[in-house]
């Protein structure tokens, strides 16, 4: 999503796009932070809301108690700092996420365009191919991103469970559960992340390959990044969301009974039938949405900036370079 161009040196220096997507991150993540709890808490849930029977009241209830859980009954100004738990981990996460995936899908992108355009324009055809190539990049850096799994696992129980963490810091949790309590959920995580990233790039590109028919996504207006960013996401979500809701639910466990992901789709289906699945999609749908689109729009303005800032300071030195393709 990041500028990238199309031959091997880049229109913007790695130091750039390093400050560019750290700082969209950042900036991201003070807005949205609050919404992504509750869309967590949401589906970590796993007792209907509204059950059939009962009054509208007592699922609104239900809702504010899963929702804010002990601060249910707190005063506004409380509440709203509850959705704030696990913010160190949830910054860590974040912007390591928006620098590797807004830095690294153009060069996984530029490798696939050195190495192997020929054969994507044979299979797909030149536009097509193009489109897959954007795709196929995002979708590898994605299931790259497990890496980043221990701080997602430890900011997503911070947000559902904070009960795991009594007791126990940060440290004492490493060592206590080691690599594989830290990478819990990776496969089911390389699994909606594959599909998702690769919707996400893929979606974007299709906006503005096949809809705004720019030859130069670096070309791209305001309006155009804009609309192609909505697209993106809204597939990307989509898609993800069923793997999303496990991957949540294998996370938020407490380290001293995880659950299998097998496991958790059985009950799912047994006791909360096959919406269980898409719970808390409207949420992401109106806050994930809305993250991408920033973030993507930060980055796009910062990145340059950053650029031409380190090379008049003497900084950074890139030479001559080619006009940028944005994904």
């Amino acid at each position: 999503m990041s500028p990238h161009s199309s031959k091997t040196k880049h229109s913007e220096s790695g130091v750039a796009r390093l400050c560019g997507s750290a700082t969209s991150g950042f900036l991201e993540l003070m807005i949205f932070h609050p919404i992504d709890t509750v869309a967590k808490r949401l589906m970590s849930n796993q007792t209907r809301l509204f059950a059939p029977g009962k009054p509208l009241s007592a699922g609104w209830a239900a809702t504010n108690t899963a929702i804010f859980k002990d601060a249910s009954n707190a005063a506004p100004l409380k509440k709203y700092a509850s959705l704030f738990p696990g913010l160190g981990f949830a910054a860590g996460y974040k912007i390591m996420q928006r620098v590797y995936k807004f830095g690294g899908q153009p060069f996984v992108n530029e490798f696939l365009i050195r190495y192997y355009k020929t054969k994507f324009d044979a299979v797909f055809g030149e536009k097509t191919g193009k489109t897959m190539m954007h795709a196929t990049a995002g979708s590898f850096v994605g299931v790259g991103e497990i890496a980043l799994l221990p701080l997602d696992l430890l900011k997503i129980k911070r947000q559902t469970n904070p009960e795991a963490f009594r007791g126990r810091g940060v440290f004492k949790i490493v060592t206590d559960e080691g690599f594989q309590g830290l990478y819990r959920g990776a496969l089911w995580t390389a699994a909606r992340n594959a599909p998702g990233s690769f919707a996400l790039f893929g979606g974007s590109a299709v906006v503005k390959e096949w809809i705004f028919h720019l030859d130069d996504y670096g070309k791209a207006t305001f309006f155009q990044n804009f609309c192609a960013s909505i697209g993106g996401s809204v597939a990307s979500i989509t898609v993800a969301a069923p793997l999303d809701v496990v991957k949540t639910r294998i996370q938020n466990r407490n380290f001293d009974s995880p659950e299998g992901g097998v496991s958790i789709i059985r009950n799912m289906i047994r006791h909360e039938g096959l919406g269980a699945f898409f719970k808390g999609l409207l949420p992401k749908l109106l806050v994930v949405g809305p993250k991408l689109v920033f973030s993507f729009t930060v980055a796009q303005q910062l990145i340059p900036m950053f650029h031409n800032k380190f090379e008049e300071v003497g900084l950074t030195h890139v030479g001559n370079t080619s006009k940028s393709h944005s994904a």
